[in-house]
């Protein structure tokens, strides 16, 4: 985990345990779904004896499996994301709106937070259609090539977001992925000064989206919310002018309950 953002009480009261022990959780995703000692100890920087002893801690408790010489995680691990789901106000709050506006266009709808250098999905509705599996509750994707994460590093001071394009990688998905660090600086200031964000098959190739920034009482960004669909079934312009209306009505209603 990196705790460098976190404040100098944070560092002091932390327990180191608990933060290699979430480190051995985070080193499991779809391309690393099963490992062994050595490569969990060579995700973390832990050593081995020590990766050993938290996997095998996990085990006892439930959250891993091992089989042979490799271990996976168990289903129990969703837990600590539904805590978050069920516990979280944002997610409560946006459900019910997102059912109305995603049935009102036909299309999938989903909110967004930011999480360090990924967006991460808190809230989706598919009214119906299959467009993307990153469209469920839970999915993390690079913030720099998605329309709500591009939204939300455009809500960020000019230089932190500058900070954030220096630490980012990106990597070409698809033949229209930006990965040119000037170039995602110049379309993170176009999504600030306009307002939201169009984001034509970056992520994937087929998917669409339009994002809109969400806002507490404070006027301050803490989510994004878009409208995805398949490019077969909508222009960039039609979606401007059919999605975007939709948005930004939804949004000033989600805004008020935040």
């Amino acid at each position: 985990m990196d705790t460098n953002d976190a404040p100098d009480f944070a560092q002091r009261d932390m327990i180191a345990g608990l933060d290699k022990g979430l480190q051995v959780i985070e080193a499991f995703d779809q391309e690393r779904s099963r490992l062994t000692i050595a490569e969990v100890a060579e995700h973390t920087g832990l050593t081995r004896a020590a990766a050993r002893r938290y996997l095998l801690t996990l085990t006892a408790l439930g959250y891993m499996r091992q089989e042979n010489r490799q271990f996976a995680l168990t289903p129990k691990v969703l837990r600590l994301g539904q805590s978050y789901l069920h516990s979280a106000r944002l997610p409560r709050i946006a459900q019910p709106l997102l059912y109305r506006l995603a049935y009102s266009l036909g299309e999938a709808a989903s909110v967004g937070v930011l999480d360090h250098q990924d967006l991460v999905c808190v809230a989706a509705v598919s009214a119906g259609q299959l467009i993307s599996g990153t469209l469920q509750p839970g999915t993390r994707v690079p913030a720099w090539c998605t329309a709500n994460g591009r939204v939300l590093l455009a809500s960020l001071a000019p230089e932190q977001a500058a900070r954030y394009l220096e630490r980012a990688a990106p990597e070409r998905i698809t033949a229209h992925t930006i990965v040119d660090r000037v170039r995602l600086g110049e379309e993170i200031a176009r999504v600030r000064a306009q307002g939201y964000a169009l984001l034509d098959q970056e992520l994937e190739l087929g998917l669409r989206a339009i994002a809109v920034p969400l806002r507490n009482f404070r006027g301050e960004v803490v989510a994004a919310m878009n409208i995805s669909v398949h490019a077969g079934r909508m222009s960039v312009q039609q979606m401007e002018e059919r999605c975007l209306p939709a948005l930004i009505k939804f949004q000033v209603e989600l805004n008020a309950m935040l």
